[in-house]
């Protein structure tokens, strides 16, 4: 699953480390769900698109060689 967290965070002018602080998890998190090798919960996810006020299918989306993995 790709997303485009890094984008909305410089936008919003937020480290790695503000964002980790803020969600309440490891900046090694944020590092790995920016670069898709971790998938975060509904939760979680739900919690990032309101930090930058737009919707999960926003931030997250899937690309076609994703749905093989279906």
């Amino acid at each position: 699953m790709k997303n485009k967290i890094p984008t909305y965070r410089k936008q919003k002018g937020y480290s790695q480390e503000k964002l980790a602080t803020m969600l309440g998890v490891s900046r090694q998190t944020v590092i790995s769900i920016e670069k898709g090798k971790y998938n975060p919960s509904l939760p979680l996810a739900l919690i990032i698109a309101e930090i930058f006020e737009t919707k999960v299918e926003e931030l997250f989306f899937l690309e076609d060689s994703d749905y093989k993995k279906i």
